[in-house]
């Protein structure tokens, strides 16, 4: 039984082979080993989720443990799910579970908006086929039961849009790809945006219903793409459908509802009120009229929103049938009426107390959006290392365009190899052409860098980069672009510290003093003893406190230093418990020099 305890290792709920390696006490090639005979391709900075790490650790004699998922906080606030940020502050006594917010992207052509008719007009509610009044850019079906909410808004263009103003309206994104076309260039974008966003993938395998369908080859070109089929032993389901013949629906909504358990989607209905605009538009005799997907809270008529830049009363609110609802919880869409003026999709909404605060918060973003317009800031490369710098992210995010194969593999393979300790080169999307508005608008959400390589940028897309604030940077010489990025990430790691020991203090005799705590009345032994020095406190060979000097005194004079041979008082920054014959240690880091 202790044997077996031992073997138990906690992972997250995505891990990198580099990590998962100094999990498990192993080395990286044996991992990547252990993962290409389980038909997985990872190169030592790539991340694999849970379920195929759990796999490679029980090989090397280990039983994996999913870490809990409610800490967001430990990872960076970009990369967490909206909606977790949104229930970060909320009691988790509270949270309940919520229905699913589904998109689906794919190649133009594979079937999205059919699937979706198919969906709309053949699931919803018992007792209501047929009865939607009025199109609001999302509904809701039931399966079992159980509430699922469709974005009807397909298309990575829109998803991505909707990323780059702050929102991620859905959890689960659903890839259409057509049985008899494989997969396409739209449908690798595609696969990059929904990545990108950390949302969870499965696919649809669409026209199944054709003569010249051919599943199989296509499952291939998914696992080529990262997308491995659970029935190969991957971790992406793949539910074969037909829009046309209207085969494998039931699967489908199935399968959405698994993976919605599996990734615990939750929310607080009487919590704060926020959530995202789907759409709206100014219609000439009802006036602004939005629909607003609530992600935490309960919306009510009569509530004070503030979206983008706009804010009003709710006066009406109505549910995917055009019937008039008086509220509408979480992963509800609605179509209401009052805001002021037209909301951009894409923004954020919550609900205020006072028309001011409203009226505050919309001169703050007005503010804000002006400073933007006159210096619109690019994430380029020195920016973003200054920010690495600082400790702000420790990821350097590149989209990379080249001109054929040949050259995307081997700078892709370059890339890789330049990740160095906790930071890493993360390639959101690899593809040959030129520069396009889609590439601009995932650099965009993500906050990445458009390299190219012997390519050049479409005149919109360099048109949409400046607007967004988006580098490009291109190259006609791989080595140029390789040591661009390399100094980069030379640039961003951290600086290597070394303690330097500069003084010991012993300590004769204690003074308590009232709104002070004790004082260490210290002799100095060697060196000297700096206020702006860190201190360990040895007691015989224990080290009772580590930190830093709260104050430091000469007789009754506050000084920056004592030097060997003299007398002085020491005060610990929060901590009281020392005794006549402790030792106090004084160290600097200092830079290491190579």
């Amino acid at each position: 039984m202790s044997d077996n305890e031992h073997k138990k290792i906690i992972l997250p709920a995505n891990i990198t082979v580099r990590d998962l390696a100094s999990y498990i006490d192993a080395s990286a090639i044996q991992i990547i080993k252990s993962l290409m005979s389980n038909g997985v391709m990872a190169n030592i900075n790539q991340q694999i989720d849970f379920d195929t790490a759990a796999i490679v650790a029980a090989e090397m004699g280990y039983e994996a443990i999913l870490e809990d998922q409610e800490a967001p906080e430990e990872e960076e606030a970009g990369e967490v799910p909206l909606w977790r940020r949104m229930i970060a502050g909320e009691d988790k006594s509270l949270l309940m579970p919520r229905a699913p917010v589904v998109t689906m992207l794919g190649h133009v052509d594979h079937g999205k908006t059919s699937l979706l008719d198919v969906i709309r007009h053949t699931n919803v509610a018992e007792g209501e086929t047929g009865g939607i009044t009025q199109h609001i850019g999302a509904y809701q079906v039931e399966h079992n039961g159980r509430p699922i909410t469709f974005l009807d808004t397909p298309g990575h263009a829109a998803f991505t849009a909707m990323r780059a103003r702050g929102a991620q309206g859905a959890d689960i994104v659903v890839l259409v790809v057509a049985a008899d076309d494989g997969v396409m260039p739209q449908t690798k974008e595609a696969i990059a945006h929904a990545r990108a966003a950390r949302v969870p993938i499965l696919v649809a395998l669409n026209k199944i219903d054709k003569a010249n369908a051919n599943p199989e080859m296509v499952k291939r070109q998914l696992g080529d793409n990262g997308l491995v089929p659970d029935e190969w032993d991957g971790t992406t389901i793949v539910v074969p459908v037909s829009a046309k013949q209207r085969q494998g629906i039931e699967d489908l909504l199935e399968a959405i509802l698994l993976v919605a358990d599996n990734t615990d989607i939750r929310a607080n209905p009487k919590g704060r009120v926020i959530g995202t605009v789907i759409e709206a538009e100014l219609d000439k005799t009802k006036g602004v009229i939005a629909t607003l997907l609530v992600q935490n809270g309960t919306l009510e008529v009569g509530d004070l929103v503030v979206a983008g830049n706009a804010y009003g009363h709710l006066r009406a609110m109505f549910d995917y049938h055009g019937r008039k609802v008086q509220k509408a919880g979480p992963s509800v869409p609605v179509s209401v009426m009052g805001l002021n003026e037209v909301p951009t999709a894409g923004d954020l909404f919550r609900v205020v107390t006072t028309e001011k605060e409203a009226r505050q918060i919309i001169l703050e973003r007005n503010e804000a959006a002006r400073k933007m317009a006159v210096a619109p800031k690019k994430a380029t490369l020195e920016e973003l290392f200054a920010n690495y710098q600082v400790g702000e992210t420790k990821e350097l995010r590149l989209i990379l365009k080249a001109d054929v194969q040949g050259s995307l593999e081997p700078i892709v393979n370059s890339l890789n190899e330049l990740s160095k300790g906790d930071i890493s080169v993360n390639i959101l999307h690899a593809e040959t052409g030129n520069i396009s508005e889609n590439d601009v608008m995932l650099a965009s959400a993500s906050k990445a860098i458009i390299v190219g390589f012997n390519v050049q940028a479409d005149v919109s897309a360099r048109r949409l980069a400046d607007s967004e604030g988006v580098s490009i940077r291109l190259y006609d010489i791989i080595y140029r672009m390789i040591e661009d990025v390399e100094k980069a990430l030379k640039g961003m790691l951290a600086p290597e510290l070394i303690e330097k020991l500069i003084g010991k203090a012993e300590i004769l005799q204690i003074f308590s003093i009232s709104k002070v705590g004790k004082i260490a009345g210290c002799r100095v032994r060697e060196g000297d003893i700096r206020r702006n020095g860190k201190v360990r406190l040895y007691r015989g060979q224990d080290i009772l406190y580590e930190g830093e000097i709260f104050s430091l005194k000469h007789e009754k004079e506050d000084v920056r230093e004592i030097r060997q041979g003299f007398e002085c008082g020491i005060s610990l920054k929060n901590f009281n418990d020392i005794q006549v014959g402790d030792v106090i240690v004084c160290y600097i880091l200092e830079k290491k020099i190579e």
